[in-house]
């Protein structure tokens, strides 16, 4: 009997879809964007989030933030709190972007942990890392240790790109944040799949969807419309929900165009994955279904 009840859990647990693991890397506590995209993830059965890591934006001219990389582990936790995911654990990251000589990497528990996650991953498979701020950390995990970049699948927001003429620009926000990262990243192995900001940009969302769309009785929806409302530039009626974007594509590939681009030849032109053209439509339906039916 105990063998029989052996075989059927066997067999219930191989019908069982594999679970997608994936790290997060975010600048939670920089725009009201990145907890709405988190949200996707953390909620979604299909995801087995593996870590949160807080990241840095203390470059940026309207940051009133003494530790960034701080303020952004703080609101994970607290975030993580509202949607009860105790399991999730939270890493703190570098405070400041990488130096531009000597020693480039910060050294954090959020850049040893993407070393850590990476060395473990099985012969033939990747670590899914999803960057949704400056590449600090992961460019500090590939720093300390080149060999992780052939074991990390990188999706990440930042660049603009005209793929008309070819022309990568590196002046948005997630880039400038770090350019010393993005430059490691760029350089190293790891494949890296990108959705511009220039066509992420489509991706508007208002005060009245959100607040009609999340139900009213999970404590995360109150959570999520105060940090709406009370981010400093608060009062704003609609808003670009930029990352929700890239989270979409990891899961939803066919939402958007694929293409292979070239990096820049000062980064020696290694073929890249941009998302393009974007269906806004599907893409707002098909978050919306996700979070709706996880919470």
């Amino acid at each position: 009997m105990r063998l029989l009840i052996c075989s059927v859990l066997l067999l219930l647990t191989a019908a069982l879809p594999a679970q997608r693991r994936v790290l997060l890397d975010a600048d939670t506590a920089n725009e009201v964007d990145d907890p709405f995209a988190l949200l996707r993830l953390l909620v979604d059965d299909s995801v087995s989030v593996t870590a949160l890591n807080g990241t840095q934006w203390q470059v940026s001219h309207y940051n009133d933030h003494p530790n960034s990389a701080l303020a952004s582990h703080r609101l994970n936790q607290s975030f993580l709190g509202y949607l009860d995911r105790a399991d999730v654990p939270t890493f703190l990251g570098g405070a400041n972007r990488m130096y531009d000589w000597g020693d480039l990497a910060q050294h954090s528990a959020a850049a040893y942990e993407i070393i850590r996650q990476a060395e473990a991953v099985p012969p033939g498979e990747k670590l899914t890392v999803v960057a949704l701020g400056a590449l600090t950390n992961v460019a500090s995990a590939i720093y300390i240790a080149p060999a992780t970049a052939q074991k990390i699948e990188l999706y990440w927001l930042g660049t603009t790109y005209d793929f008309d003429d070819k022309i990568m620009r590196k002046r948005d926000f997630n880039c400038v944040m770090d350019v010393q990262a993005l430059e490691v990243v760029l350089n190293s192995e790891v494949d890296l799949y990108v959705l511009p900001v220039s066509e992420a940009k489509v991706l508007r969302f208002t005060y009245g969807e959100v607040a009609e769309r999340l139900p009213a009785s999970h404590p995360v929806t109150g959570f999520l419309l105060r940090l709406w409302q009370d981010h400093r530039d608060g009062g704003r009626l609609e808003r670009t929900l930029w990352d929700i974007g890239i989270v979409e594509l990891l899961l939803h590939p066919d939402l958007a165009t694929a293409e292979r681009v070239p990096a820049p030849a000062a980064n020696g032109g290694r073929m890249l994955t941009y998302f393009r053209d974007i269906d806004v439509v599907k893409m707002k339906a098909a978050y919306w279904e996700a979070v709706l039916e996880g919470l």
